[in-house]
């Protein structure tokens, strides 16, 4: 299946997509969130689906976050060589993990609002994997089984606020609107490998990144697997799985980043695409 959510911000219904056609499926279900994934909601859904008269929704619809705001978004740094690379890093023996605040979701393809002070605002294409049953010190052989689908992820930074201003890198990756998620979710049968899919972004039509997730240097199975020894994910939460080359902290020869009025642009394999036009901050 795949799983959308549609409608204002902060009023969104549920819904799937069927043969590219959105359908409302708010009669059925709450929400995408945690209870919903942690009852077995997937396959209650598939089933309900199969003899409900669904509404059809207008495609035209604005999509938001592909699921409610869940406990925690995990993220995993420097997770592809190139990255690594051209940001001087070594590649990490283990996983690099940081969190990412939840009050940075937006939908897949509302605007990015530069943060205030920010000089350094920057993309990341990643792909993400969404909980789908709760997780705590799991093998890796049976970490897949804890997954409900993925989705596609900007993993948006503001390279000053993370790497100059002393702590942890949370707060260059917790801004208003740093994580655009959607435009779906694909459970996991969508997905023929997970370790086989094309990532690309462009700014302002020119190719930044273009890589595959078959360069991840911690893979799937072991990201879950590992995390799970650290913290309980439940239900819901979001694992962010890191960026392949091509972000502005690594253009060459200098750095460069987004400015107003950019318009960057992203896709996963299987997983869509999103867009999102770049407005400065001015207040509320």
């Amino acid at each position: 299946m795949k799983l959308i959510r549609f409608g204002e911000a902060g009023a969104e219904k549920p819904g799937v997509i069927i043969n590219d056609n959105y359908f409302d499926v708010s009669a059925l279900v709450k929400d995408y969130n945690e209870d919903f994934f942690g009852s077995d909601g997937l396959d209650k859904l598939k089933a309900a689906i199969a003899s409900a008269d669904l509404p059809q929704v207008d495609k035209g619809v604005r999509l938001g976050p592909a699921l409610a705001r869940p406990s925690k978004i995990i993220c995993v740094g420097l997770n592809y060589k190139d990255h690594a690379a051209e940001t001087n890093a070594p590649i990490p023996s283990e996983p690099i993990l940081f969190f990412k605040a939840t009050s940075a979701i937006v939908g897949p393809n509302d605007d990015l609002i530069i943060p205030k002070n920010s000089k350094k605002t920057d993309w990341e294409v990643e792909l993400a994997i969404v909980i789908g049953k709760k997780a705590s010190y799991v093998a890796e052989e049976n970490a897949l089984d804890h997954i409900a689908g993925y989705v596609l992820h900007n993993d948006y930074s503001e390279r000053e606020f993370q790497i100059e201003r002393n702590g942890q890198w949370v707060k260059g990756k917790s801004c208003d609107t740093f994580a655009p998620i959607g435009p779906f979710i694909a459970t996991q049968d969508e997905i023929a490998d997970v370790h086989n899919l094309r990532l690309w972004l462009t700014v302002n039509g020119k190719t930044l990144q273009d890589g595959n997730t078959s360069n991840l240097i911690f893979n799937v199975p072991f990201m879950i697997a590992y995390i799970s020894q650290f913290m309980t994910l439940l239900p819901g939460d979001v694992i962010t799985t890191g960026t392949p080359a091509g972000v502005g902290l690594g253009q060459k020869p200098e750095p460069w980043y987004l400015k107003a009025g950019d318009v960057v642009e992203l896709g996963i394999d299987g997983l869509g695409s999103s867009k999102q036009t770049v407005k400065a901050y001015s207040g509320n």
